[in-house]
Order: structure tokens, then C-alpha cells, then sequence
């Protein structure tokens, strides 16, 4: 079904709640897209990641009401929130280190997905 909408490829990190590594068999909560420098490239990319994460779901019949997503430099961050068709996108980077904010932040992502 995402490829049919032109939405194929890689994404650099997934968090999924699949007890298998090898197969994607539970929802996909959070994709992560790893980029050099500008943050601001990656966020298209890491939408479309995130609206094909929502379709693998909805395929499986699994009701996930949000899919998060985050663009990271390696010490910037930035968020992105997928609801229905609705895309937020927090315009705050949050550096690393403090490591704490982010690791809470992905572990908040994870329990509430």
C-alpha cells in the first residue's frame, strides 16, 4: 500500500514495540532519520517515512493514533508528530548532550504510540 503511494526506500532507525528484529510485526511507533548537518532536509524524508509506517499499521489493523518521528544530526534533534493528516513538526532542536530530555522524550514517544 506505501508503495503504491511512491513511499519506498529505507529509514535510517525504527522503534516498534515487535518482539522480532528481523520482521516488523507490531506498530511502528517512531522512525528516525539521521542526518549530516541541516536538520531541515530530512524532514520531508522522515514525514514520508512516517506516513508509510502509519499505512504498514493500518494494513496490519492495528490502531495507532500517532506515529512520531525525529530528524537528529547526532547532537541535534528535532520532532515530528503524525496524526490522521496531520503533521506537526516542533520547531525547538534539542542538543545532546543534556542526553536526558532526549531519552525521555523517545521513551514518552514509545508509551504513548
Amino acid at each position: 500500500m506505501a508503495s503504491e503511494l511512491g513511499l519506498s526506500g529505507v529509514c535510517d532507525f525504527l522503534i516498534s514495540r515487535s518482539p522480532e528484529q528481523i520482521f516488523i510485526e507490531a506498530p511502528a511507533i517512531v522512525i528516525i532519520e539521521a542526518k549530516k548537518g541541516d536538520l531541515k532536509p530530512g524532514l520531508g524524508q522522515c514525514a514520508a517515512e512516517m506516513i508509510a509506517a502509519q499505512k504498514f499499521n493500518e494494513t496490519n489493523n492495528i490502531p495507532i493514533q500517532t506515529i512520531y518521528g525525529s530528524v537528529s544530526s547526532g547532537t541535534a534533534w528535532r520532532f515530528l508528530k503524525l496524526q490522521g493528516q496531520t503533521l506537526s513538526i516542533d520547531l525547538n532542536d534539542y542538543p545532546v548532550p543534556p542526553v536526558q530530555i532526549l531519552l525521555g522524550m523517545l521513551v514518552w514517544m514509545v508509551r504513548e504510540g
